[in-house]
């Protein structure tokens, strides 16, 4: 089977790795354009997905846009029986989609037709959800309501954050890949269509979602800060200065005024919400580097009884 193979970040590069190591013919991977990193923004680093097909040889197109005659002429050049799309970055027209004769295959991290949309990790730990998943589906030009090969399930585990999470949907997607191929390859599967009543959405996370409301029950506020830790930080003000927060789990404790430092010690700092607390393990105030929670205190950061949010 002659695979092509989209994707971009870290998330991608667990099936990509499962493809090579099966013995899958991977004629060619397609991924973003190199970015500019630094803080000179002088220096162009490759895509995760790059690095791996760059190890093994496997061509690689990085086009600004998937489309056009000329990408299209490269793309069928490679001669893919099926492509495999794992959070490529962008969307793909419909003759792209079409291109290979068993069509395109999408991971998506969530058990669909539940959270469509760019964010179904944060979704699924910011709204308590006891479990998720990965889905195997054909796509279409239509938001991730393609036709499901396989789903997969896994629970989401007590104050798991989202890059603890992501790593283990991205292998479990690896594993749910190959399955499906498999039986794929064999005419086992039975593709099943989307109830379109039951989906619910996950929009790409904007920085205003990341704001820690202080007034919402502890469990709110830890799975807030949970639901973004490490990428992009759920986030507070104190003293004028945007401070990012990691590290949270609730604690019960007695009524306060919500966002008041209550406590600190070396597990962390205890900051009081509209029922109960949560206690801060890490924080990053803007402009240095991360700080375990008490060394900021110590450092005069912020102080026991000074409220954050405001």
């Amino acid at each position: 089977m002659r695979v092509l193979f989209w994707g971009t970040p870290g998330f991608a590069t667990p099936p990509l790795r499962a493809l090579l190591g099966e013995g899958f013919d991977v004629v060619g991977v397609v991924t973003q354009p190199d970015r500019p990193r630094g803080r000179s923004r002088s220096i162009l680093v490759p895509s995760p997905v790059k690095e791996i097909a760059l190890q093994e040889g496997v061509p690689v197109l990085q086009p600004e846009r998937p489309r056009g005659p000329e990408f299209m002429a490269q793309v069928r050049e490679l001669e893919p029986d099926i492509s495999v799309v794992v959070a490529y970055g962008h969307i793909l027209p419909l003759a792209v989609i079409e291109l290979p004769p068993m069509g395109t295959l999408n991971i998506h991290a969530s058990l669909l037709p539940a959270l469509r949309g760019a964010g179904p990790i944060q979704a699924a730990i910011r709204q308590g959800l006891s479990e998720t998943g990965v889905t195997i589906m054909r796509m279409v030009p239509a938001l991730d309501a393609g036709p499901v090969l396989l789903r997969t399930p896994t629970p989401i585990m007590e104050n798991e954050s989202y890059g603890e999470l992501q790593q283990r949907l991205a292998e479990l997607g690896a594993l749910a890949l190959m399955e499906a191929l498999a039986l794929l390859s064999v005419g086992a599967i039975e593709e099943e269509q989307q109830d379109d009543a039951m989906a619910t959405y996950a929009p790409k996370v904007e920085r205003e979602d990341t704001r820690v409301d202080w007034t919402l029950p502890a469990d709110d506020v830890a799975r807030t800060i949970r639901a973004y830790d490490p990428k992009p930080g759920a986030f507070t003000t104190v003293r004028d200065t945007t401070v990012k927060l990691f590290g949270a789990r609730p604690e019960q404790h007695d009524t306060a005024v919500p966002g008041d430092i209550l406590h600190c010690d070396g597990s962390g700092i205890l900051v009081a919400c509209g029922r109960d607390a949560v206690r801060v393990s890490y924080v990053h105030p803007e402009g240095r580097r991360r700080l375990a929670a008490q060394e900021w205190l110590n450092g005069r950061g912020v102080a026991l009884g000074e409220r954050l949010g405001l």
